[in-house]
């Protein structure tokens, strides 16, 4: 796996930029700045160190499927990480096999800092090669979406 960063500087408290990244508020926040990923993306889960949350979102077909994940690690307004470790088809989790294998245990860590009211947010993701040109495109709008629903 490849490890790959994003950063964006938003105008925000940290606080601010963690409730609205994580939906802590208000689970659309969180929908709509990883819509940039998947329209129909949502979490069903909690933030809390330890447990066990799904990335969901439907396909074309209206299927349901996404990822089964672990928050790592949760430091209120300064750093989440995420640890992927299978996916979601329909209701059934899929933990073991060779699709599972060559990602399983990849982590998705956000920094966040703060400095005179602007926050500076820094993901780092570990991807497989075949994931890397869409995280490029996408990773970028979705930052630029959670820096303009943090600054409303």
């Amino acid at each position: 796996m490849k490890k790959l960063q994003y950063k964006k500087d938003i105008h925000a408290s940290a606080e601010k930029v963690y409730n609205t990244m994580l939906g802590i508020e208000d689970i659309k926040t969180y929908e709509q700045w990883t819509s940039e990923f998947n329209p129909t993306s949502t979490y069903e889960g909690s933030w809390e160190k330890g447990s066990k949350m799904y990335f969901v979102g439907t396909d074309e077909n209206g299927k349901r499927g996404g990822m089964v994940a672990e928050i790592a690690d949760n430091v209120p307004f300064q750093f989440v990480s995420i640890r992927h470790y299978g996916i979601l088809d329909g209701d059934q989790e899929i933990t073991e096999g060779p699709d599972i294998e060559k990602w399983a245990g990849g982590l998705e860590n956000y920094s966040l800092e703060e400095h005179n009211g602007v926050t500076t947010v820094v993901v780092e993701i570990d991807v497989t090669e075949d994931y890397i040109e869409y995280f490029n495109t996408a990773w970028p709008k979705a930052l630029s979406k959670l820096k303009e629903l943090s600054e409303k």
